[in-house]
């Protein structure tokens, strides 16, 4: 019966996305427009083009999931 824990965690994390995306909203929009200039035109987004962007958003997302599990 595992199982049902690993789909009930899941769908708890996506519950809580909307909250932390608001928590993380500036980090989002530098990543966003990141990624929106690279594929301007025909260009396409490579791999660790956005890099810095990423990581300041995950780890935006890491610390605003800490706090709301306390």
């Amino acid at each position: 019966m595992s199982g049902t824990n690993v789909w009930n965690r899941s769908r708890e994390r996506m519950r809580r996305f909307p909250e932390l995306l608001a928590q993380c909203a500036e980090e989002a929009a530098v990543y966003g427009k990141c990624v929106s200039v690279t594929t301007t035109g025909k260009q396409e987004l490579t791999r660790n083009h956005c890099a810095k962007e990423f990581h300041a958003l995950k780890n935006c997302f890491m610390s605003a999931a800490k706090k709301s599990a306390k």
